[in-house]
């Protein structure tokens, strides 16, 4: 399926400015971007679309389903593929490197824990924040 088609299923005309942001995503070694993080992809390939239209295009993308929004301890909504499996993340607090997890235990415990005070769980959220303890730290600032 090509980049028009993967917008124009879910309903957005494919401009150039989304196939252009849909594909930074699509070919990132980083899951998890900031509308900062995109527009600085852009600059560097030389694409000349604005932070503002950046900004639009996610939010665009987010209610379409094509991405996920994650708000995370840097204050930063921080965007992913949705690519409709749950995980969950732990952010280091030191680098800031987002590494996602699924833990089926965890997820089985969630929904006891809902189930006993009365809720039927429908969608969780969560994030583990830690400092990681790899030494040395790739992805810590230099």
């Amino acid at each position: 399926m090509s980049h028009a088609d993967d917008l124009k299923s879910s309903g957005l005309k494919a401009t150039l400015p989304r196939i252009k942001i849909l594909e930074v995503f699509q070919r990132s070694e980083q899951r998890h971007m900031t509308a900062e993080d995109v527009f600085k992809a852009l600059l560097a390939e030389g694409a000349d679309i604005g932070l503002a239209t950046v900004y639009r295009v996610l939010m665009q993308f987010e209610q379409a389903g094509l991405l996920s929004r994650n708000h995370f301890e840097s204050g930063k909504s921080v965007f992913e593929l949705n690519e409709g499996q749950h995980h969950d993340h732990l952010v280091c607090l030191t680098c800031g490197r987002v590494e996602e997890f699924f833990d089926a235990e965890i997820e089985k415990r969630q929904r006891a824990v809902a189930q006993t005070r009365g809720f039927d769980l429908q969608d969780h959220s969560l994030a583990l924040y830690a400092v990681c303890n790899k030494s040395p730290c790739p992805h810590r600032p230099k």
